[in-house]
């Protein structure tokens, strides 16, 4: 900005103090331009959003004007009031630093299904008697359903449930919630 921009930023904000809303309204689309492209400048990372500090920066000169000497350069003032209104806006992002998920989306992996292995299945199973075993084994492990299970042992479906839920809870008092929870799938690798 030269010497005669500078000159008519103040006189334009010397009329503004002095009641001219027109002058007020070019005064600020100026300075909005010209802090903007020094914010924009001094934002290198993510995080702060430069029309945010700019914002900022124009409504505390609204707020402030008066505090403006009018025999001083009015630029120094502006970017004073931008560059704290800049440290403000680093200051309430922290340390922290945003990014967008779709940014990244592709890095996280998939969710791996769990598996167990066929020697902790049979060694589960092997505890249970063996009608319970046939049941946890037919709905459980070979992933029928409470009907198709009740068919194949030719018991009512609710007997299969019944059985299936004694069965897994027997498997998780041995064994453990952690391993063995209940109504849980098995999958063998």
């Amino acid at each position: 900005m030269t010497g005669k921009d500078e000159a008519e930023l103040s006189r334009l904000m010397q009329a503004a103090i002095a009641g001219d809303e027109k002058a007020y309204a070019d005064f600020l689309r100026r300075t909005a331009a010209l802090v903007r492209g020094v914010i924009r400048r001094k934002i290198v990372q993510g995080g702060v959003d430069p029309e945010d500090v700019v914002q900022e920066t124009l409504l505390a000169i609204h707020v402030k004007r008066h505090t403006w000497r009018q025999d001083l350069p009015v630029l120094p003032w502006v970017y004073a009031i931008a560059r704290f209104k800049l440290i403000d806006a680093f200051r309430r992002r922290g340390r922290r630093i945003e990014i967008e998920i779709d940014e990244i989306a592709e890095t996280f992996a998939e969710p791996e299904a769990e598996t167990v292995s066929g020697r902790d299945i049979n060694r589960a199973l092997d505890g249970l008697p063996p009608a319970q075993r046939s049941v946890v084994s037919s709905v459980s492990v070979e992933g029928r359903s409470i009907g198709e299970t009740a068919a194949k042992f030719g018991i009512s479906e609710t007997a299969v449930r019944v059985s299936l839920h004694r069965g897994l809870a027997a498997i998780a008092k041995r064994f453990g919630a952690k391993q063995f929870g209940r109504a849980k799938q098995f999958k063998r690798e």
